[in-house]
């Protein structure tokens, strides 16, 4: 629970390019910190492992599409061919029980957040943002080819994108130009608990 002196919880947004290390750090985070994951909506296929309701909720496109009608998302874009999208209710209900949530979204997923959270009583100065920055785009390569699980056409197509998300880390609160997982987990930690005495 949150005792801070609104008694409301706090969002952490974490973003960066696809093989920055985000995934791992929000791991890490979760494993430490008395942290809530958000889990988001996608309609691509489940990973290896990925488990529906845990990993990510998993939809149809026409599942998706019918919940853009009834207005159920905070936001939702379409990355790499496929819907994703962050529910309102995932956000809105734990952070007025005071639980500090964690989300790992795109750029443009944060950007939207954090324009509808200035203009929303119960998320306004409520959320933090986090920028994971690869030392370069030549790092950013190898990272993704050792990871082996994307096509050399999926890497350089990724490489793209980041090359445009590495431009918005101006708007990030934070910024973490990355390490070594362990040194990167421990600069958003000290960032997380900085964040939770400013609360108090």
């Amino acid at each position: 629970m949150s005792n801070n002196a609104t008694g409301k919880g706090i969002l952490f947004i974490i973003s960066g390019p696809a093989g920055s290390g985000k995934t791992t750090i929000c791991d890490g985070l979760i494993e430490k910190e008395s942290l809530q994951r958000i889990v988001t909506s996608t309609t691509r296929s489940p990973r290896q492992g990925e488990i529906d309701g845990l990993d990510y909720h998993f939809l149809t496109p026409d599942d998706f599409k019918t919940k853009i009608k009834e207005d159920a998302f905070y936001e939702y874009a379409t990355v790499h061919n496929n819907y994703y999208g962050t529910q309102k209710l995932d956000i809105i209900n734990p952070i007025l029980a005071g639980q500090n949530l964690l989300l790992n979204i795109d750029v443009q997923g944060a950007k939207t957040i954090k324009e509808k959270a200035s203009a929303d009583k119960d998320l306004k100065g409520h959320i933090v943002t986090i920028f994971i920055m690869p030392p370069s785009l030549e790092e950013l390569n190898e990272r993704l080819k050792n990871r082996g699980t994307d096509s050399k056409e999926e890497i350089e197509r990724r490489l793209i994108v980041a090359r445009s998300e590495m431009e918005q880390e101006k708007h990030y609160d934070y910024t973490i130009i990355s390490q070594s997982k362990s040194v990167d987990l421990n600069t958003v930690l000290e960032i997380y608990k900085e964040e939770i005495m400013r609360m108090r």
